[in-house]
């Protein structure tokens, strides 16, 4: 995590001109990793076990997990990224990311409720009035109460423009124009517990029309502010109908809720009407993120739990021995190249979320944020499908050990595999990646072309990485191709094959970052066993990234520029 932060993202000299130093930064992150390992690690496997429970209306849930983030909130931690004016830290989003990372590889499920809180907090304080954000953020960046997302409903899940949630004007107050809702959403984490002094839900609904019918589309899409508890004391008309019981992450409750069983829900409206869904993008976003992170820091985890395993695991002896003492399983080659595999894709991973953190921290720039509006749903899908990769790969390096409880690694596998569908599913990522974020707008893709074709430059001035940039930069150019293919195909075919070229195209970015890092190792002044060790384990792991994985792009690239109609095709009464 330090070379990534100091070495390759240069994050020391971006504190500058600032109040913030290294020695306060990894203060910070020593904190981060005692907190995780003594609060939030010691409870992950009964918080897998004593999943949340609904009791008279109220979702209890462990009490430890309780504990755990009231420590978390008594350091400050809940407003570590919001600016001092609000009550905050001021820490660079970088900064708390790669905190956040910490404690998901802990107990990604307790975690998670800070993450929703934070970005629900920074939206309304972004779009909200100051009486709003007094009311609603100030508390949420304090951590005394905690915050929600909704916007799936049962019979709409990702398909916002068919929500039926209503919202019905009910006059005005000093939080801005009132409205009482009511309608169903399904999937909300955190929907409800009993660990916080007050939950903040954010909620997308439509206002009727003069005929009392719903806006079609998500154009007539609005937000509100809906509090369990309103500001006078009283409990507000939202009930929970029941509790999903999942795979993984079952720490976090996970609920549906019915506002509006009685006169309705009472909520305050954020911003002017029709603007929900462009205001909730910045909670999505800034979800997806997370959702990347909490992968990779799983896929982290998995790795490390699985290195440690094969040094001490003995069976089996050397190929043409038939005697002696069995070695360690790490000697055997296919054991190391599951672990090579795991490592690239854990550590590619958090390196690409990172560096999409980074450019969170650089809003100023357009051409970093056209980069961030690329990476987002690339930084979200390939952390979570290749982290799951991983985690896969350590279950089968621990053997028979690996899919029972009494070790780590099959629960972080369940706990990820819930991240390709977080937030936005794999295919829909894709669609936003190849469709708006590409053939609609290409900013993003130019700046990233610059700063790959940089990277190959430099690197091929090294022997041992010019092979490595020149393959790289085929396969862009492969990626270029691919898309001018794409553009001849009629609008209606161009994203038949989303998925596969989003694959191909996230194992381009993380072959950049593999090849960027690897030359930032190389050029580390120093020659301690702990820089050595670094150049020699990025060199590495670049090479089997390169050898292994970036081959893979160009038959993907291939196909999807084939325009092959296979998907598209295919019959339904088939199946």
């Amino acid at each position: 995590m330090r070379f990534q932060l100091f070495d390759w993202l240069g994050l020391e000299a971006r504190l500058a001109g600032t109040d913030l130093d290294r020695e306060t930064l990894d203060a910070y992150f020593d904190l981060s990793q005692r907190l995780a390992a003594d609060q939030f690690l010691p409870h992950y496997k009964a918080s897998d076990t004593l999943e949340p429970r609904l009791e008279d209306g109220q979702v209890k849930v462990l009490p430890a997990i309780g504990t755990a983030l009231a420590e978390f909130r008594d350091l400050g931690l809940f407003g570590a990224s919001f600016s001092e004016d609000l009550g905050g830290m001021g820490l660079p989003y970088v900064v708390t990311c790669a905190s956040y990372a910490w404690f998901a590889a802990a107990n990604c499920s307790s975690i998670g409720y800070t993450m929703l809180t934070g970005a629900n907090a920074r939206l309304i304080a972004e779009f909200g009035s100051p009486e709003q954000v007094e009311t609603f953020a100030l508390p949420q960046i304090d951590g005394r109460w905690f915050g929600t997302m909704c916007l799936s409903e049962p019979q709409a899940g990702s398909g916002l423009a068919d929500l039926r949630t209503r919202a019905l004007p009910d006059g005005a107050d000093r939080l801005g124009n009132r409205y009482r809702l009511s309608g169903n959403k399904m999937w909300i984490s955190g929907g409800d517990q009993d660990i916080s002094d007050n939950i903040v839900h954010l909620v997308l609904a439509k206002v009727p029309q003069s005929d009392g019918t719903l806006p079609e589309g998500t154009a007539g899409i609005s937000l509100f502010i809906v509090p369990k508890i309103l500001p006078d004391g009283t409990r507000n008309d939202i009930a929970v109908a029941g509790l999903n019981h999942k795979m993984g992450n079952r720490g976090t409750s996970n609920c549906l809720l019915n506002f509006g069983e009685g006169d309705g829900a009472t909520g305050w409206m954020v911003g002017e009407p029709g603007q929900g869904l462009r205001q909730m993008f910045m909670m999505m976003n800034e979800a997806r993120i997370a959702v990347g992170f909490g992968a990779a820091a799983l896929a982290c985890r998995s790795y490390l739990l699985a290195v440690d395993y094969a040094r001490e695991r003995l069976q089996g002896r050397p190929l043409g021995r038939r005697d002696g003492p069995p070695v360690a399983i790490i000697e055997h080659a296919d054991v190391r190249r599951m672990l090579l595999a795991a490592r690239s894709y854990a550590e590619g991973a958090m390196g690409l979320c990172l560096l999409s953190a980074a450019l969170v921290d650089r809003p100023d720039s357009a051409e970093d944020a056209a980069l961030l509006d690329l990476l987002t749903p690339v930084a979200k899908t390939f952390a979570s499908e290749y982290g799951l990769k991983a985690n896969d790969l350590a279950i089968q390096v621990h053997g028979g050990y690996g899919y029972t409880r009494d070790f780590h690694v099959e629960q972080l596998y369940r706990d990820n595999r819930l991240n390709p569908i977080h937030e936005g599913t794999t295919g829909i990522q894709a669609a936003d990646l190849l469709d708006r974020k590409i053939l609609r707008d290409g900013r993003g893709l130019t700046v990233l072309g610059t700063r790959v074709s940089a990277t190959c430059e430099q690197a091929a001035r090294v022997d041992a990485l010019s092979g490595f940039a020149r393959a790289l930069a085929s396969t862009l150019a492969d990626v270029n191709r691919t898309l001018t293919a794409l553009r001849a195909l009629p609008k209606e075919r161009q994203l038949d094959n989303a998925a596969e070229f989003q694959t191909a195209f996230g194992l381009v970015v993380v072959a950049w970052i593999w090849l960027d890092q690897a030359q930032t190792a190389i050029n580390m002044p120093g020659t301690s066993p702990e820089t050595e060790a670094m150049r020699s384990g990025k060199a590495t792991s670049c090479r089997y990234f390169f050898e292994c994985e970036l081959p893979q792009a160009a038959p993907l690239l291939a196909h999807v520029a084939s325009g092959s109609d296979l998907n598209s095709s295919a019959d339904p009464a088939f199946f």
